[in-house]
């Protein structure tokens, strides 16, 4: 009789596929140190489970918990991950049919839904001191072949961060982010307020903090500061250099401001933020959302600015620094923003993805971007210049972006149309005092028209490729079809300065 198989060689194959990340080469010798790292610090920590995460088209955190007895498999094989994330919109709605050949994205590694392959980047790992000896790690998608999947937005962030890098760059990123802080009343955990796919439950029942409208008040965020203290020492702890926190102008409205990071551990840090800040507020009794303009009445629009600059890495200096007489930015800069300008309407729906982002584009919100141009130091425009001759700190802010972004395709669509403007040296145009004229070119101001934007980019297409522009107009086509079935069906006129209870439902909850 043969003996049985031992535990040890059951675990090792209980997890994506054997020996997979060694067989591909997916880490560089730093990660896989750090890997060393994480398994001694599971044990010495006594740490239960690891939440392995990854970034959905949304810009939604996802994960499946792993035991920490099972976790040293997934170092070395990944683990099995669902396509479903990748194939529902917001509404978890299906948009794409996995079970038709190529899954519906004529990839044929997409049929059947069959899973990927998880692999956790060992750089990202932290323990959340509020969830009871658990670790939190990001992984990166892969096809059983190897391949990266052609539709994750970290993979095409990676991507062009290599191209970045092959010109002997580095893009640097600073986050400035507002989102609502809200006194839970009622979580709507009831059977009448279940939805179904394509169809959200109800929103839950909140009242406002405080009656905001007093900007930057001492005195209202220190009614939370016990709050915002527990958010401030959590972030710290995980080494994301938190640098502000103040009260924005809306009832319970937040800013959070970061020092530069290099891109890809900026947009991480975005997404383990919004992950912290969501799940330490609902542990407390509140609710937070990064929905861009909440169905609550007085509530102003949120935003997210992005700021940006590239620096050479071989000197370390700021590319972006003028450096000819009479020069206000460098003439890499200027090229930098003459492709942000020229192609700001294909990366709207990077910087804006849902039908509510683009409600804070109305003529109500002044300090909201409408055109594409650039200013100096002007709050009110699309990329507005901070710094100016002579200081290294030289950078653009990007404020079209809402707080709901994915930050990954937020900052990969960024490198796309500066590099091209770089390129191509397209021209910006002069500096404008007054970024609302109605002479510059419009930005969109519906989803549907940052989809047409999209797709009618050759940039686009060329640079991030047709299979993810396709997908990715796929979802965001559904969503915007599923928000005009609704106000159709309740005869309500589409309407850039009304926030519908379809919006609500759809992203008040989950972003």
């Amino acid at each position: 009789m043969s003996e049985s198989i031992s535990t040890a060689t059951l675990k090792n194959l209980s997890t994506g596929r054997s020996g997979f990340i060694e067989m591909h080469s997916l880490w560089t010798p730093r990660q896989k140190a750090k890997a060393a790292e994480i398994l001694a610090q599971i044990e010495e920590d006594g740490l239960e489970v690891i939440r392995m995460s990854f970034c959905d088209p949304h810009g939604l955190s996802r994960s499946k918990a792993v035991t920490a007895s099972s976790f040293a498999s997934v170092l070395r094989n990944g683990i099995d991950c669902s396509p479903g994330p990748f194939i529902f919109d917001t509404g978890l709605d299906l948009v794409f049919n996995p079970f038709e050949r190529g899954g519906g994205l004529n990839d044929d590694e997409m049929t059947g839904a069959g899973s990927f392959v998880l692999v956790p980047d060992p750089e990202t790992f932290h323990v959340l001191p509020w969830a009871d000896k658990a670790g939190w790690i990001i992984g990166d998608e892969y096809f059983k072949s190897g391949r990266p999947v052609p539709f994750s937005s970290r993979q095409l962030l990676k991507r062009m961060l290599g191209e970045v890098e092959a010109r002997d760059l580095q893009y640097v990123v600073g986050l400035e982010v507002e989102w609502y802080l809200t006194r839970l009343i009622d979580l709507k955990n009831d059977l009448e307020s279940v939805g179904g796919f394509g169809s959200p439950g109800a929103a839950p029942v909140v009242a406002p903090v405080n009656l905001g409208y007093q900007f930057n008040s001492e005195n209202l965020i220190d009614e939370v500061e016990g709050l915002i203290r527990e958010i401030r020492s959590t972030l710290l702890s995980f080494g994301i250099p938190l640098r502000t926190t103040e009260h924005e102008s809306g009832p319970g409205q937040m800013e959070f401001t970061f020092d530069p990071m290099p891109a890809l551990e900026a947009a991480d840090a975005m997404l383990l933020f919004r992950t912290t800040v969501k799940q330490l507020c609902a542990r407390a009794g509140y609710h937070a959302t990064f929905m861009c303009a909440p169905a609550l009445s007085g509530f102003d629009a949120s935003g997210w600015h992005l700021h940006q600059s590239l620096f050479d890495r071989g000197v370390g200096e700021n590319v972006f620094v003028a450096q000819g007489e009479g020069e206000f930015v460098s003439e890499f800069a200027t090229h930098f923003a003459g492709g942000l300008v020229h192609h700001a309407a294909a990366t709207a729906i990077f910087a804006a993805p849902t039908v509510n982002g683009y409600k804070r584009f109305s003529d109500r919100f002044s300090l909201s971007p409408d055109r594409a141009t650039w200013s100096a130091d002007n709050r009110g425009t699309y990329l507005r210049v901070l710094g100016g001759p002579g200081d290294p700190a030289t950078h653009f802010e990007n404020r079209l972006g809402e707080p709901a972004a994915n930050p990954y395709l937020y900052m990969a669509s960024q490198l796309i149309a500066g590099l091209d403007g770089v390129d191509n040296k397209i021209d910006p145009g002069p500096l404008t005092d007054n970024p609302h004229e109605k002479d510059l070119p419009r930005l969109p101001s519906s989803l549907a028209q940052a989809a047409d934007a999209l797709d009618a980019s050759e940039l686009f297409r060329r640079s991030a490729g047709d299979a993810f522009v396709d997908f990715y107009l796929g979802l965001k086509r559904n969503e915007w079809r599923r928000y005009i079935q609704y106000l159709e069906e309740n005869g309500i006129r589409e309407d850039q300065n009304t926030v519908t209870e379809w919006e609500q439902r759809e992203y008040f909850r989950s972003f």
